[in-house]
């Protein structure tokens, strides 16, 4: 009898955790545990190089938020990343955001770097000084053809003649 009551609140307690996993896999997952004090603030990019919904946010390499969502301006083509960002972090106006990637291969992240001015962004203010992802295919693409020598090449030629 002692077994089976021993065993039954093994059981439940088991399934308790793995229920508690499962929740916090999920919500982790998604950025649903930010979602208290935050706010939204847009970055406009050139390129993205694969950003997607769901991607850090990070400050000095902490993490502050997540990327809610990211879509084509048809106006100029260009790419916009919806930030959530805690509430508590204030970024000034002069802020620039970068498209990062976590390793040579890994997953892209948006990296903030704070600037000096003394007005901070409002909720849904837009992030224009960013610097897009890098296109490592066409810079290896670039290296094995001998192209960047010949750019770099050229480039030297052109201050030499410039008066």
């Amino acid at each position: 009898m002692k077994n089976t009551k021993l065993e039954l609140s093994v059981g439940i307690f088991v399934l308790l955790g793995i229920a508690a996993v499962v929740y916090l896999t999920i919500h982790l997952g998604t950025g649903a545990l930010m979602r208290g004090d935050t706010y939204l603030i847009e970055a406009r990019f050139t390129n993205t190089g694969g950003l997607h919904t769901g991607s850090s946010v990070l400050l000095s390499g902490v993490t502050v938020g997540r990327v809610e969502e990211v879509r084509m301006e048809p106006s100029d083509y260009s790419a916009i990343a919806v930030l959530r960002i805690v509430s508590k972090l204030r970024l000034p106006t002069d802020s620039m955001a970068s498209v990062k990637t976590a390793g040579l291969i890994g997953d892209k992240y948006i990296s903030l770097s704070p600037g000096a001015d003394d007005k901070y962004l409002e909720p849904g203010a837009r992030i224009t000084m960013t610097e897009p992802a890098v296109d490592l295919e066409s810079l290896i693409g670039k290296m094995a053809f001998g192209t960047l020598d010949k750019d770099k090449e050229n480039k030297e030629k052109e201050n030499k003649t410039s008066p």
